[in-house]
Protein backbone atom coordinates (compact mmCIF):
# COMPACT_ATOMS: atom_id res chain seq x y z
CA UNK A 1 0.00 0.00 0.00
CA UNK A 2 1.32 3.46 -0.91
CA UNK A 3 1.01 5.83 2.05
CA UNK A 4 0.85 9.60 1.76
CA UNK A 5 2.24 11.97 4.39
CA UNK A 6 -1.05 12.29 6.29
CA UNK A 7 -1.25 8.53 6.67
CA UNK A 8 2.31 8.39 7.97
CA UNK A 9 1.64 11.18 10.48
CA UNK A 10 -1.30 9.17 11.85
CA UNK A 11 0.96 6.14 12.25
CA UNK A 12 3.97 7.90 13.84
CA UNK A 13 2.95 7.20 17.42
CA UNK A 14 2.46 3.51 16.71
CA UNK A 15 5.69 3.46 14.73
CA UNK A 16 7.65 4.94 17.63
CA UNK A 17 5.92 2.64 20.13
CA UNK A 18 6.52 -0.36 17.85
CA UNK A 19 2.84 -1.28 17.92
CA UNK A 20 2.13 -1.26 14.17
CA UNK A 21 1.56 -4.54 12.44
CA UNK A 22 4.46 -5.62 10.24
CA UNK A 23 2.84 -4.68 6.91
CA UNK A 24 1.93 -1.15 8.01
CA UNK A 25 5.36 -0.66 9.59
CA UNK A 26 6.98 -1.69 6.32
CA UNK A 27 4.80 0.81 4.39
CA UNK A 28 5.71 3.59 6.83
CA UNK A 29 9.41 2.77 6.55
CA UNK A 30 9.19 2.75 2.76
CA UNK A 31 7.60 6.21 2.84
CA UNK A 32 10.16 7.53 5.36
CA UNK A 33 13.00 6.32 3.14
CA UNK A 34 12.12 8.87 0.47
CA UNK A 35 10.17 11.62 2.26
CA UNK A 36 12.38 14.24 3.91
CA UNK A 37 9.42 16.04 5.51
CA UNK A 38 8.08 12.95 7.27
CA UNK A 39 11.58 11.90 8.29
CA UNK A 40 12.13 15.33 9.84
CA UNK A 41 8.80 15.10 11.68
CA UNK A 42 9.77 11.65 12.97
CA UNK A 43 13.14 12.95 14.18
CA UNK A 44 11.51 15.97 15.83
CA UNK A 45 8.95 13.77 17.55
CA UNK A 46 11.71 11.49 18.83
CA UNK A 47 13.60 14.52 20.16
CA UNK A 48 10.50 15.81 21.95
CA UNK A 49 9.99 12.41 23.57
CA UNK A 50 13.59 12.36 24.76
CA UNK A 51 13.36 15.91 26.14
CA UNK A 52 10.08 15.35 27.94
CA UNK A 53 11.34 12.12 29.47
CA UNK A 54 14.36 13.95 30.92
CA UNK A 55 13.60 14.56 34.59
CA UNK A 56 16.41 17.03 35.17
CA UNK A 57 15.35 20.42 36.52
CA UNK A 58 17.05 23.63 35.53
CA UNK A 59 16.79 26.70 37.71
CA UNK A 60 15.99 29.84 35.77
CA UNK A 61 17.82 33.09 36.46
CA UNK A 62 16.18 35.52 38.91
CA UNK A 63 13.66 37.73 37.09
CA UNK A 64 13.51 35.51 34.02
CA UNK A 65 9.75 34.99 34.24
CA UNK A 66 9.06 38.72 34.53
CA UNK A 67 11.33 39.51 31.57
CA UNK A 68 9.74 36.74 29.51
CA UNK A 69 6.20 37.96 30.20
CA UNK A 70 7.16 41.57 29.47
CA UNK A 71 8.73 40.56 26.17
CA UNK A 72 5.73 38.44 25.18
CA UNK A 73 3.37 41.30 26.04
CA UNK A 74 5.52 43.63 23.97
CA UNK A 75 5.40 41.28 20.99
CA UNK A 76 1.65 40.79 21.10
CA UNK A 77 0.97 44.44 21.82
CA UNK A 78 -0.56 44.20 25.27
CA UNK A 79 0.18 46.44 28.18
CA UNK A 80 -0.04 44.38 31.38
CA UNK A 81 -0.58 47.55 33.46
CA UNK A 82 -3.62 48.76 31.51
CA UNK A 83 -7.17 47.75 32.51
CA UNK A 84 -8.59 44.79 30.62
CA UNK A 85 -10.87 45.56 27.70
CA UNK A 86 -14.51 44.69 28.21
Amino acid sequence: MELNCRHVWEFLSGYLDDTLDAAVREDVERHLAHCEVCSAILDSTRNILVLTADDRVFELPVGFSDRLHARLNELIGEDPTSPEKT
